[in-house]
C-alpha cells in the first residue's frame, strides 16, 4: 500500500504532496497539566493590574483561572521546566502534508470557546487536548493549516474548552493544493469605540509571557528575531492575543471571568517588547444575554494593526431588582 507520507527530494522540496489526505486527521492526545502558579503566572504575563486580585491572588474567595489560560497548555504540556520548543513543535506526520517548519511558521488566528470553568489547578483531573485538522490549503507562497481541538478530563470525558487555530508555513506552499475559501471580514463600525484599553508592554514582556510554556528563541534573543526578518526578538503572537483578552473583559466584562464566552482574533503585524497596545472594542449586537463585540488591536507608536477580525462574546451582566 502507497505511503501517505511526502517525501524530501534533492531540492529540499517534497514529493507525495496531497494537503487533501490530511482532512479530518486526529492528532495524537497532548497530555497537560498545570498547577495555581502557572495561573498566577500567566495572569501576570498578560498585564491583569492588582484590582483584579481574584486573578493574581491564590488565597483570594473568588480566585480563578483567566479564561484564556488554556491556549498554551498544548507548548507547556505537563513540564514544570523549561524544554526545547524548536524540537517539541515539529508536526506530527499529517498525511499528505509535509512537516511543518517551526522556525518558518507563524500563528495566523486563534479562538476559544470555554464550555465550564477551568479548576485553578489539574489536580485529580486527566487533561488532554485533542487536535484534528480541518483543512489544509496552499496559497502558493505559505501552506495554512486549520485545526480544530478540545480540552478534555478524558477521567470523566469533561469538555472545557473549544480551541481553534490556523497556522501559517511561510515559504511552504506551492504544491499545488486547494487554496481554501476566504473568510468574510468582520466590518468595524464607523463611530467611536464603546471601549478603549490601553497597554504598555516593557522590553522583557516576551522574557515574561514565554515563561507560560511559549519558549521559541524567536522572542527572547535578538539574533534570532533578526534572521526571521525583524527587527530584533518579537512579542510572542499569543502573548498580543492574550493582553487584548484581558483589556476586553476588564473592560466590557467587569473583570468577570464568568461572563467569557468567546474570543478570536487575526494576527496581523508583528509587535515588539516596549510597544504600546490600543485595544478598540464595539458591541455590535445584544441578544439572548449576550454581547457580541468586534475588536481591533494596534500599535500606538505607527497605527499598524497587531490584530484584526477580533470577535468576541460576554455574557451581560445581571440586573439588580
Amino acid at each position: 500500500m502507497a505511503s501517505d507520507k511526502p517525501v524530501k527530494n534533492a531540492s529540499g522540496r517534497y514529493d507525495n504532496v496531497d494537503f487533501r489526505k490530511a482532512v479530518g486527521f486526529k492528532y495524537p492526545p497532548i497530555k497537560c497539566s498545570y498547577n495555581r502558579r502557572d495561573v498566577l503566572l500567566f495572569a501576570n504575563a498578560i498585564g491583569i493590574q492588582k484590582d483584579e486580585l481574584h486573578f493574581l491572588y491564590e488565597l483570594h474567595p473568588k480566585f480563578a483561572a483567566f479564561p484564556t489560560f488554556p491556549v498554551n497548555l498544548a507548548y507547556k504540556r505537563t513540564d514544570q521546566d523549561v524544554f526545547d520548543f524548536i524540537a517539541r513543535n515539529i508536526t506530527a506526520d499529517v498525511p499528505g502534508v509535509p512537516p511543518f517548519d517551526p522556525q518558518r511558521s507563524v500563528d495566523g488566528e486563534r479562538a476559544i470557546e470555554i464550555l465550564r470553568p477551568l479548576p485553578v489547578s489539574s489536580e485529580g483531573l486527566d487533561l488532554e487536548i485533542h487536535n484534528k485538522v480541518v483543512g489544509v490549503y496552499d496559497k502558493g507562497g505559505a501552506m495554512i493549516l486549520e485545526s480544530e481541538g478540545e480540552l478534555v478530563d478524558v477521567k470523566t470525558n469533561t469538555v472545557y474548552v473549544k480551541l481553534s487555530s490556523t497556522a501559517f508555513g511561510i515559504g511552504q506552499g506551492g504544491y499545488g493544493g486547494p487554496r481554501g475559501t476566504s473568510k468574510p471580514s468582520i466590518p468595524i463600525p464607523n463611530r467611536a469605540p464603546d471601549a478603549i484599553h490601553t497597554f504598555k508592554t516593557t522590553p522583557e514582556a516576551g522574557l515574561l509571557y514565554r515563561l507560560c510554556g511559549d519558549y521559541n528563541p524567536m522572542h527572547a534573543d535578538d539574533e534570532v528575531g533578526k534572521r526571521a526578518g525583524f527587527k530584533g526578538a518579537i512579542l510572542q503572537g499569543l502573548g498580543t492575543w492574550n493582553i487584548a483578552a484581558h483589556g476586553l473583559l476588564r473592560e466590557l466584562g467587569g473583570s468577570d471571568p464568568t461572563r467569557f464566552k468567546s474570543y478570536g482574533a487575526r494576527f496581523k503585524s508583528v509587535v515588539y517588547p516596549g510597544d504600546e497596545l490600543e485595544t478598540r472594542m464595539w458591541i455590535v449586537k445584544s441578544e439572548d444575554g449576550y454581547d457580541h463585540v468586534v475588536f481591533e488591536t494596534i500599535v500606538k507608536d505607527d497605527g499598524r494593526v497587531a490584530l484584526s477580525h477580533g470577535h468576541a462574546k460576554l455574557k451581560q451582566k445581571r440586573s439588580r431588582l
